[in-house]
């Protein structure tokens, strides 16, 4: 199944953005790709099992009204909640939220997901520490090979742009992240080590960037992939010879390894 076409949804609802370089990384890669607003899978028109992939895209979905995500979230667990669990039960599906879609995944209960799925938020991702909005470039080490990123190089660079990105949980909570190994990416400084601000721009807790649940297939990741599928989409694309993007492999990596 998997390395072959995929049927994938970007999910929308009024203020998401991003969705349109989502749809064109999909694209890249031939797959079966569309747009999917909740008013349509709300009317019976759209269903979230047809698809093999949802992709919850950034933005200020509602207005981040509330808190970042809360009313995406709110809206989608009350029009599809038994079929988004019955999604994320099928070891074959996989859900993918960035930034807003992280925020989103938290507020659903799908993430952390140290238990499966959770029925209230156990983790936040709350006001940077900075207090302000930061939009930057941030190194990433991957921490661990998963179906969203085994094609990925050890280390690197990927934008952010979010005023609320700072993942905080309880230490239990955390302590069971760390001990199943949910920890996809973490900030590191540009040498690989330890990232003080601005590396880790919003003071998440063990300078976690992106984790998956504990079936492996729902992953949140607070920079944007597809804000850096191309090389030249990188501030550094003068002096550093690419072929791609950074954010390519994780693309790459979602659509061909099960």
């Amino acid at each position: 199944m998997w390395g072959e076409i995929m049927k994938v949804a970007v999910l929308q609802i009024e203020g998401t953005n991003c969705e349109e370089e989502s749809y064109a990384a999909f694209k890249h890669f031939n797959q079966d790709v569309e747009y999917v607003h909740l008013n349509l899978v709300k009317r019976g028109k759209k269903r979230l099992e047809d698809y093999d992939i949802l992709f919850i895209p950034g933005g200020f979905s509602a207005g981040d009204y509330v808190r970042a995500g809360s009313i995406f979230a709110a809206r989608l667990k009350a029009i599809a909640w038994k079929e988004l669990k019955k999604f994320v039960e099928d070891e074959n599906k996989r859900i993918i939220g960035v930034c807003n879609g992280f925020q989103i995944l938290i507020e659903l209960g799908l993430l952390p997901g140290v238990d499966g799925i959770s029925e209230v938020p156990e983790a936040a991702l709350m006001v940077n520490d900075s207090n302000r909005f930061e939009c930057r470039w941030v190194y990433l080490r991957k921490e661990r090979d998963t179906s969203f990123s085994k094609e990925v190089p050890e280390l690197i660079a990927l934008p952010v742009a979010h005023a609320e990105g700072k993942f905080f949980t309880t230490s239990k909570i955390l302590e069971e992240i760390e001990e199943n190994r949910q920890v996809v990416f973490r900030y590191v400084s540009p040498s690989g080590g330890k990232a003080e601000y601005p590396w880790n721009p919003n003071g998440s807790l063990n300078d976690i960037a992106a984790l998956v649940n504990s079936y492996g297939n729902v992953m949140g990741i607070m920079p944007h992939p597809e804000r850096a599928f191309h090389w030249y989409q990188h501030p550094d694309w003068t002096r550093k010879k690419r072929e791609v993007g950074d954010g390519y492999y994780i693309f790459k990596s979602l659509l061909h390894h099960k």
